[in-house]
Order: C-alpha cells, then structure tokens, then sequence
C-alpha cells in the first residue's frame, strides 16, 4: 500500500490536471446543448449526407437533436480519446520511469519483491483510470441536471461504463509495453492509443477492414451504437479485457526477469 500510495501522490498533478481538461471540455459540451438543441436538426441533416466522414464517427444512427445523441458524439469523443490518452501515460510510464530516474537501484535494495512491486504500480495506474473516470461521470450528472434536461441513466452509464473498459485496456496495453522499456517514453503510449482511435474511424468507413474492431478497443466503446441499442458488445469487450489480461501477464514475466539498468 505504502507505493500505492506514493504513486498516487506523485502523479496528483497530473491526475487533477487531466481530469480538470477532460471534465471541462465535457462540461461545457453540456452546458452550451440547450442554445444549438433548436439548430441541432439542420446540423443533423448536413453531417448525413457527408458520406464516409458520417458513418466514422457514427452520426448516421443518431440525432444530433437529442441529448443522448448530441453526448454519444461531441461528448463521447472527448472522454474517449482525452481518457484513452490519459490511461496509455498512466501505464507506459509506471514500470520505466524506475530505470528512467534512477530510482530502481533504491527500491529494489528494499525487501520487497519484484511481484509486489508490478502489482502496486498496476494497481496504482488503473486507480487513477477511476478516479478520473468517477469524477467525470460525476460532473456529467451534474451538468445534465444543470440544463434541465432529463438525465438518461441507462445510456449515460452505459456509455461511461464502455470508456472506461477501454481505459483499463489501454493502461493494461501500455502496462506491459512499459516493463520493456529503459528510459521511458510518453510518445510510444500517445502514439498507441492514437493509432488505436483512427483504426476504428476506419473500420466504421470500410466494411472491408471492419476486422479492425476486434483490434481497437474503440469497436466496442461506440457511442451511437451505445446509445441506440441500449447495450454493449460483450463479445469484443472479453476480448479487449483478454489484450490487456496479456499486457498484464508480459509486464509480470518481462520485470521479473530483467536486467535492471
């Protein structure tokens, strides 16, 4: 608990800082329905017949005019690829920093095993992932209630809940990617979870690389397809649980038995 604890305390900036960006983009999404809900038909008309860039984001399943559907997209969005960031830093850099700040010599002549280590800095990183997750959904709660709309529990829950599956997969992802690297580095896990992003956007262009949703842990955090079944995809949300079970089981075998620099 006691390096629980201090990873928590030394990434506090960072935690608050990403769940302040995150949550107030999120928030003002809200805030500023009302005044464009009386324009959101014509938006909604407009973004149907633009083709490949509709069916990407999904906007040719919902209504821009209705809460559900305005959030799935403008919000979904933002929490999706601002949590996916946010969850990818949190796990690339748990294990490498060690090396990366010359800590490891320090804590690895403690009688602490390198299991326990691994499985306090897992727990640590997917602890931030709900924190800032709780926060948000929180804030949302909020901030729907604030406008005076009716707040829609199910797809609400529904939608957070697939987010932040797919946070705890990419942190798992990048939870393993960092037990191999030496220095650390911030770019390979803002590249993965953006690499992760645009390979749905093209699965949901092409039917021919829908295959690809079976790759991205986006495929089963869509949030028109969320929103309009009322229901998630269990079948690729086992599977992306199974990716990060096996970045999980990489960083146990590969700290273990590294050479630490």
């Amino acid at each position: 608990m006691i390096m629980i604890r201090h990873e928590l305390k030394q990434n506090r900036i960072s935690l608050a800082a990403w769940t302040a960006a995150v949550g107030f983009l999120l928030v003002i999404c809200i805030l500023i329905f009302p005044e464009m809900k009386e324009e959101m038909d014509g938006v909604s008309d407009m973004f149907a017949s633009m083709g490949s860039f509709t069916e990407a984001f999904g906007m040719d399943k919902i209504s821009f005019g209705t809460l559900t559907g305005f959030y799935a997209v403008e919000c979904g969005n933002i929490l999706g690829l601002g949590g996916a960031f946010f969850a990818a830093l949190c796990g690339v850099s748990v294990l490498a920093k060690e090396e990366k700040e010359h800590t490891a010599e320090f804590l690895l002549t403690h009688p602490v095993s390198r299991v326990r280590i691994v499985t306090q800095k897992l727990i640590a990183a997917e602890l931030q992932v709900f924190i800032l997750n709780a926060v948000i959904y929180a804030a949302s709660i909020g901030s729907i209630a604030l406008i005076g709309e009716e707040i829609p529990w199910k797809a609400l829950s529904l939608l957070h809940l697939a987010y932040l599956l797919l946070q705890i997969e990419i942190a798992a992802v990048c939870f393993g990617i960092s037990a191999f690297l030496r220095h650390g580095n911030i770019g390979i896990g803002l590249g993965a979870a953006a690499i992760l992003y645009f390979l749905n956007l093209i699965a949901n262009i092409t039917d021919s690389a829908e295959f690809l949703r079976y790759i991205t842990p986006f495929g089963y955090a869509e949030g028109s397809d969320i929103v309009t079944d009322l229901s998630l995809e269990w079948g690729l949300i086992g599977l992306g649980l199974a990716y990060g079970a096996a970045g999980i089981a990489a960083a146990y075998v590969k700290y273990c038995r590294k050479d630490i620099a």
